[in-house]
């Protein structure tokens, strides 16, 4: 069931999952509040995984039969996002897994030797959330990284994240960097004309982007040259359902902070989105580009429309490179695919722990990856390819689909919901002249005995008629054939009537090609 970069899996319709909710314990200090975590909470004892037992188990549990821990130590923000849920829910439906949810007060305010144990550990930084904290917990327990938790700390700078994709042989746009100390600072290296600016003596003209280096910072601005009428578009997260705005007023660079600006790379209106687990498998996806109109586009409920694209071969190396560059295994990152002369994909933003949204064949992918490495690092011997995933339930036909089969005489089949994973179309053009022919079925002794005449006699050949000779035979057969008009009788049939207006159509044809050509 997963995807791997060095090969093609490609799929249409997949079931939706139906899965039991699985009962994952959430750790909590014994004075620690209720939680909006929709998980039932257990307290841990003494001995419930910080003691010396637990220790021990940690170091041999999986091989006495025990469950492998997983921490998971993130704010709940997180691990109560959809994604999130899913993918857990997966893990423990195997098994062979205990999830540990950490929560706020852990994190926060309890020490880390007081930490619950763990054989293997989620955790990634978001708004709040102590980094420093967690790689010391790391230092202490030495779990398992899915992401390790020191190169983080780069994706908080857009400056080094381009470093470091540079030095892991990354395609990323052409960029400069402008740092100041303070706000309005004057620097001897950055000069501003009218349509471009020059950073170290090279030159970016309009349009240009202008990046905070923050990289939690995400109000981005696309500046315009005034043969375009000038202006500015602001790209910002998305607030409803706009993603940006246009000011045609602003024409100057902001000035009160330090900036990344690059060239600006045209993409046809989309944005892609990839989304690794391990440097094995990519997940993209392509949305409607801010830059486009600032309008978001939203299904039926609600939620922004990305549809599933696949990657080249060059994109699937580039995924791999960024998972492994910054040794983040769950990893999300903006790729642009731009035709400057030649169709080439570079790497403008990476996110670290990404998961992709309301794809159900995507959580099966990732709790299975997230599988093998698990057992990979702590119980290798133990780890089999299962026979069937433990979460999918088949469902049976309800009643009145039943009935409905009944009525339209086909066999009943258990109905599942479906996910549209992709559309294939097939379009020729439509820009050629229309073959100039009529058809019609002949019973008439005289022309049958011109087609055996010109195709050697033999019954179920073809006659192909091109001389002269031949089509004045022809012309002479049809004008015997063609009826004269009758008066007095009855109106022939509407078969006899089309038929006889076919063999006009012969007639004036051939008359007219010997007018033409042989007259």
């Amino acid at each position: 069931p997963l995807f791997f970069l060095g090969c093609v899996h490609f799929s249409f319709l997949l079931p939706s999952v139906k899965h039991k909710a699985p009962q994952i314990p959430v750790l909590r200090s014994k004075n620690a509040q209720e939680t909006n975590i929709p998980f039932p909470a257990v307290t841990f004892g003494p001995t419930d995984g910080r003691g010396p037992e637990g220790m021990d188990r940690r170091n041999h549990g999986a091989h006495g039969g025990g469950k492998i821990r997983i921490g998971v130590c993130v704010m709940e923000k997180k691990v109560s996002c959809s994604p999130m849920e899913q993918i857990l829910e997966r893990l423990h439906a195997f098994g062979e897994f205990e999830i540990i949810i950490f929560g706020d007060k852990v994190i926060l305010e309890d020490p880390i030797e007081s930490w619950p144990l763990c054989d293997c550990l989620i955790a990634f930084y978001s708004a709040g959330y102590p980094l420093e904290k967690a790689e010391k917990y790391a230092v202490l327990r030495r779990p398992f990284l899915v992401n390790e938790l020191d190169p983080q700390y780069l994706l908080h700078d857009r400056s080094k994240v381009y470093e470091h994709l540079k030095l892991f042989g990354v395609p990323v746009p052409t960029y400069a960097v402008v740092r100041r100390e303070h706000p309005n600072q004057e620097l001897n290296y950055f000069i501003e004309q009218d349509d471009f600016i020059e950073i170290h003596g090279k030159r970016f003209c309009k349009p240009f982007v202008e990046k905070p280096i923050d990289g939690d910072d995400h109000n981005i601005m696309i500046y315009y040259p005034s043969y375009a009428g000038g202006g500015m578009k602001e790209l910002f997260r998305k607030v409803g359902n706009r993603s940006s705005e246009f000011y045609p007023e602003v024409r100057k660079v902001r000035r009160d902070g330090s900036y990344i600006y690059e060239e600006f790379m045209p993409t046809g209106g989309t944005d892609v989105k990839v989304y690794t687990i391990g440097p094995g498998y990519a997940h993209a996806e392509a949305r409607k580009s801010p830059v486009v109109d600032g309008v978001v586009m939203r299904n039926s409920d609600g939620k922004e429309v990305r549809y599933p694209v696949l990657l080249t071969p060059t994109e699937k190396q580039i995924a791999r490179n960024v998972c492994q560059a910054f040794r983040q295994a769950v990893c999300g990152f903006d790729l642009l695919r731009c035709d400057l002369g030649e169709a080439r994909s570079y790497v403008c933003d990476v996110n670290g722990w990404s998961f992709v949204k309301s794809s159900y064949k995507y959580y099966d992918d990732a709790a299975c990856i997230l599988r093998k490495m698990f057992l990979d690092e702590k119980a290798p011997h133990i780890y089999t390819i299962p026979a069937h995933l433990p979460w999918r339930i088949s469902e049976p036909a309800q009643p009145s689909d039943a009935v409905r089969n009944r009525e339209q005489g086909t066999v009943g089949i258990p109905t599942q919901s479906e996910e549209l994973r992709c559309v294939i179309a097939v379009i020729r053009h439509g820009d050629r002249t229309p073959k100039q022919k009529v058809k019609l079925k002949i019973t008439q002794e005289k022309l049958l005995k011109l087609m055996l005449k010109y195709n050697g006699g033999k019954a179920h050949a073809e006659a192909k008629l091109k001389s002269a000779l031949q089509l004045q035979d022809l012309l002479d057969a049809t004008r015997i054939l063609v009826p004269r008009a009758r008066s007095g009788r009855e109106s022939d049939s509407d078969a006899e009537v089309e038929h006889a207006e076919k063999l006009r159509q012969v007639r004036a044809v051939l008359e007219e090609v010997f007018i033409g050509k042989y007259s």
